[in-house]
């Protein structure tokens, strides 16, 4: 996976994130579609995080390989 696709999809899982949040009612945030609006939420930050240790893994790797 290029960097450039890596980019790409970290900016499509913060797309997400803010289109979640819009659907959330503050007011009762756990009921009916709020509730799957922070699941939506929930998936896109772990997204996020498995991109983000895909990147460092790879950072790793190309130090090993120069060594």
């Amino acid at each position: 996976m290029n960097k450039t696709l890596l980019i790409i999809l970290l900016i499509l899982a913060m797309g997400l994130i803010v289109f979640n949040v819009t659907l959330i009612d503050f007011e009762h945030p756990l009921e009916g579609e709020s509730l799957i609006a922070l699941i939506g939420i929930l998936a896109a930050l772990c997204a996020i995080v498995l991109l983000l240790i895909y990147q460092t893994s790879r950072q790793i790797q190309k130090k090993i390989e120069e060594d």
